[in-house]
């Protein structure tokens, strides 16, 4: 379950919804099988995610969010603020929101070394980034700190890194280097609204995806997806 379409300045269609609506949003998902509560705090969807995982069981959910820090000290920072926010011990996945530069993996090093470090404290169970940019996630493909990353996918390619060919390649490294992967604009930010069917059966059909993040906005939208993702 996504939570930032549209999403930026702490803010996004889902945490519109206020904390009531997105966490009953959230957790009419728990209650038919949905287990993956993508966050961001670009989003503002920290304080929604930590209603609804006040009445789950929190180990039957991951929860993923991601930060825009590219330093030690930011990174450190938001660590510590995300975990509060989210009034959780552990992050199951922390990414570096949004990395576009072919070199970032030397140049956000300092990031990179905490949430390493908070790996082997416990403080998150894997790290990775969200790509926006094919040279980015090209460098993510192949960089081993990289254990999970957050690619945009769709057959269309609408607001992709790329041609869906091009990205599905460095897809397929990914997975052969063993790296979990999470599909997102699996309907390119609306553009396949009226094409759900096509979109899902594309990103299921590729076999490549661990998982992917659609946020859908009301109950109702929410159980046609699921139902459509069923059918598929």
């Amino acid at each position: 379950m996504g939570t930032g379409t549209v999403g930026s300045g702490h803010h996004s269609h889902q945490t519109a919804l206020g904390i009531d609506g997105l966490s009953r949003l959230l957790l009419n998902g728990y209650d038919n099988g949905l287990r993956f509560f993508d966050a961001a705090d670009s989003y503002g969807s920290h304080p929604h995610v930590a209603e609804a995982l006040k009445r789950v069981d929190r180990s039957k959910v991951t929860v993923l969010t991601k930060s825009w820090a590219r330093d030690a000290g930011g990174m450190r920072a938001d660590l510590e603020r995300f975990r509060r926010e989210l009034n959780i011990e552990h992050i199951d996945i922390m990414l570096m929101h949004c990395v576009t530069d072919a070199d970032w993996t030397t140049k956000y090093r300092g990031a990179m070394d905490v949430l390493e470090e908070a790996k082997q404290k416990g403080v998150i169970r894997a790290h990775g980034c969200s790509c926006h940019a094919i040279e980015a996630l090209r460098a993510a493909a192949k960089s081993p700190f990289v254990e999970v990353d957050l690619v945009r996918i769709n057959p269309i390619g609408a607001e992709m890194d790329a041609s869906p060919e091009t990205v599905v390649s460095v897809i397929r490294e990914m997975r052969a280097a063993g790296k979990g992967i999470v599909g997102m604009k699996i309907l390119g930010a609306g553009a396949l609204r009226q094409r759900q069917d096509e979109a899902l059966r594309y990103a299921l059909g590729l076999g490549l995806l661990d998982a992917f993040t659609i946020g859908a906005e009301s109950i109702s939208e929410q159980k046609d997806l699921m139902q459509r993702i069923a059918a598929v």
